[in-house]
């Protein structure tokens, strides 16, 4: 019966679901999966075809982008395939709500308001259109077959944005009743709440769950806590976005819930743009985005070299998203995969610019060099670091039990032999810490702005190997 349900969703329901809507998700997760498994080359030539139409479409019809091309004499013919892009400036959130209007299509018609949750500062206000709602849902649509689940099929949503916890009315109500969709707010994680997480998985018995990395690894440590086996449910695979998935993570979720964990990345302005497959690497969606990687200075970095991701979403003429700054950070891989697919490899995520410490000599590391000293202690439940600037450090701590002050004198200690003995690192024990507007938490926040070549960076991967499955 289950399976049944399943292809009668994934084969009639959500297709007419997504016709009433205007979307053609279906049509185009089909394409997307004769693609992928087309040679490298052949794939970058898709993809060059793909860009070359959606630069002239948005020269005729986007103003913003006719007066750049015109002020710096560029021609549609000028671009023509991915490394041409270079001849063009960047787009940062800065410039998107300085021209809302003149980057709206001419053509445009039924766009929907999106927003960022603002965890890096003031929210990022845009507008999609249908044809890219329809990549991006095609695209994870994909992602998801790639691990023998579907639409249709049961899963458990812990999420925490606005949008949609705002959303949860009679129409979106029944259509989460029909897809077999359970949602569950990523907010409030009390002891009776996680229970009651663990109660509702338990009734729901989910074929995958999807949600933060730190909220299903909080449910699944909760279930060990409490000793709740949660290992029985056949649960297929743990979809994982929106915030960088620490290792410890997911162990934590693949040793409670016996299952694989699958880390997707993309966001809500830059789009769906890469998943892993079952071997274990982040496939990027080559189709739909050009992916780039650049230093401090913006020059794009080679394949193995560690700088800010830029992206170009070709789905996106209603509002286009050209050479785009995400603020996170990673690097190109140029290995096949075991898989088969052709899709070029998202090597390393390191998280965002924000993600980065700096210490008092001006060496940039990744947060994990502090986080590493704090989540080994039993004593520690939850913490944050904060970093206002070169000379200062506070970290919050929740705990059960009164810090020492033996142990929070050895934080300290540990702190400044990676910062520096001159920096003020403040130890405060609270009772609660809060996570973002749309629900991630973050552990490590700088205030400090990265201005060195990310290449240069101490990263996460030179203290522990994260190479998402290439070695």
């Amino acid at each position: 019966m289950t399976e049944f349900y399943t292809r009668l969703v994934r084969s009639l329901l959500f297709p007419l679901h997504e016709r009433l809507k205007g979307h053609h998700s279906l049509a185009v997760r089909r394409e997307l999966e004769r693609s992928q498994w087309l040679r490298p080359t052949d794939l970058l030539q898709y993809q060059n075809t793909r860009l070359r139409q959606f630069i002239a479409d948005v020269y005729q019809h986007v103003p913003f982008y006719r007066k750049m091309f015109d002020t710096l004499d560029i021609g549609v013919g000028d671009i023509i395939e991915s490394r041409d892009l270079q001849r063009l400036p960047f787009l940062d959130k800065a410039i998107i709500r300085a021209n809302s209007n003149e980057l709206r299509s001419m053509q445009a018609t039924h766009l929907a308001r999106c927003n960022t949750g603002g965890s890096s500062g003031e929210p990022l206000v845009f507008w999609v259109g249908k044809e890219r709602i329809s990549h991006d849902v095609a695209a994870k649509w994909r992602a998801t077959r790639w691990w023998d689940v579907d639409i249709g099929d049961r899963e458990i949503v812990v999420w925490g944005s606005p949008i949609e916890l705002g959303a949860q009315d009679r129409v979106r109500a029944l259509r989460d009743r029909l897809l077999r969709t359970r949602l569950l707010p990523a907010f409030e994680f009390s002891s009776k709440n996680l229970t009651r997480y663990l109660d509702e998985i338990r009734h729901f018995r989910p074929r995958m769950l999807f949600g933060y990395p730190s909220s299903l690894a909080l449910i699944a440590r909760h279930a060990e806590a409490t000793k709740r086996v949660m290992s029985d449910l056949d649960i297929r695979v743990a979809f994982v976005t929106a915030e960088r998935l620490y290792e410890e993570q997911r162990a934590d979720i693949e040793r409670v819930f016996a299952c694989p964990v699958a880390n997707g990345y993309g966001g809500r302005d830059a789009g769906f743009i890469a998943h892993a497959c079952p071997q274990g690497n982040l496939h990027i969606t080559a189709e739909d985005i050009v992916v780039e990687i650049v230093d401090g200075a913006g020059k794009v970095l080679p394949a193995g070299e560690m700088g800010e991701i830029v992206i170009t979403h070709l789905a996106s003429r209603d509002f286009p998203f050209i050479r785009y700054r995400t603020g996170d950070v990673g690097s190109l891989g140029d290995k096949p995969c075991a898989c088969g697919r052709g899709l070029p490899l998202l090597q390393q995520l390191e998280g965002r610019t924000t993600d980065f410490i700096v210490a008092q000599d001006g060496t940039v590391m990744h947060g994990l060099a502090l986080i590493y000293i704090l989540r080994d202690l039993t004593a520690i439940d939850e913490f944050k670091i904060l970093q206002e600037s070169l000379d200062r450090i506070q970290i919050l701590i929740k705990s059960n039990s009164r810090l020492t002050t033996d142990l929070v004198n050895s934080i300290v200690t540990q702190f400044k032999r990676r910062l520096g003995a001159g920096v003020s690192i403040e130890v405060e024990q609270v009772d609660h810490l809060a996570r973002e507007r749309s629900g991630k938490f973050r552990y490590v926040v700088s205030a400090v702005p990265v201005g060195v070549s990310l290449g240069e960076v101490t990263s996460a991967s030179s203290l522990r190997p994260h190479r998402i499955g290439l070695e």
